[in-house]
């Protein structure tokens, strides 16, 4: 496998001096791309999230680094560590850095050290490979026209939750978000408000028991329930598109409300509809839940 490797690699030029942003596996070791090997086996320094995870890795591919080789930049030493990757870097080393599973700096450490080691005139390099948000992109069906809002993980605390949740339901775009498994259950009680919006489940992306199912956002519960390991695993989800219908109304309602501020509300919901194109009746009903008739 390091042979293929190194063939593979040896017609680019893989300069000292450089940050290579290195993606590894989410799950799946036969996931690690040929050009990542070889950069793993010829950096002069690994910078990583977790040394000992990185080592345990690395020995899967018959790869053992020296406890030299081993920088720790994570979270909570992101920016004094980068002043030891610039100084590698200014020597003219070859500088790995990979988060524990996937592509680094996406929800995961590693953006701060890019941004400094580019802030000191030195070059990054990215070796793409796994990402759970495009893994489960793909899976879902929804992209094509390639466009959608990574959201990364919703927010811990209930309330600023289903706050983010309210702002997703206005969103036309496909959302791609992720989860834990301590928090999905909280979490899918939260999405039930989306209702009939479709949504696409990616557990335990390219492990042993992956999972990807499609559903309505408020199945996910019932989802979780219909199997108890369920909620044990890391999550990456997909909230679909709204389909032209609901974004015409969403648009339609949004002109309802700034009409039903000036005006009654038979003179709102006609000038909306007018405007809108969308059905009187339905446009009616919902400005009698949003005030009283006149």
């Amino acid at each position: 496998m390091l042979a293929a490797a190194h063939a593979a690699s040896a017609g680019q030029d893989h300069a000292g001096g450089c940050l290579y942003v290195l993606a590894t596996p989410i799950g799946n070791l036969a996931d690690m791309g040929l050009r990542a090997l070889h950069l793993l086996q010829t950096a002069d320094v690994l910078a990583c999230e977790d040394t000992r995870h990185s080592q345990s890795l690395l020995r899967n591919y018959g790869l053992d680094k020296p406890a030299s080789a081993w920088l720790a930049v994570h979270q909570h030493n992101e920016a004094s560590a980068a002043e030891h990757v610039i100084l590698r870097l200014q020597q003219g080393q070859r500088v790995v850095y990979l988060s524990d599973a996937g592509t680094p700096a996406i929800s995961d450490p590693g953006a701060r050290l890019v941004a400094l080691v580019q802030a000191a005139g030195l070059r990054v390099m990215p070796i793409p490979g796994a990402s759970s948000v495009t893994t489960v992109l793909s899976a879902s069906g929804c992209a094509g026209d390639g466009q959608f809002v990574f959201l990364g993980f919703l927010p811990s605390k209930s309330s600023e939750r289903q706050t983010a949740v309210q702002a997703m339901a206005a969103e036309p775009r496909a959302q791609v978000f992720l989860e834990a498994p301590h928090r999905i259950e909280a979490v899918a009680k939260d999405l039930a408000v989306l209702g009939e919006r479709q949504l696409t489940v990616g557990r335990e992306l390219t492990k042993q028991f992956e999972e990807v199912g499609l559903m309505p956002a408020n199945a996910l519960v019932s989802w979780l329930n219909a199997s108890p390991p369920r909620s044990k695993g890391e999550f990456a989800l997909v909230l679909h598109p709204l389909v032209q219908e609901k974004q015409d109304l969403l648009e339609a309602e949004r002109v309802l409300d700034l009409l039903l501020t000036e005006l009654p509300t038979k003179s709102a919901v006609r000038l909306a509809a007018q405007i809108s194109g969308a059905p009187r009746n339905r446009l009616y009903e919902l400005a009698l839940q949003k005030k009283p008739e006149d």
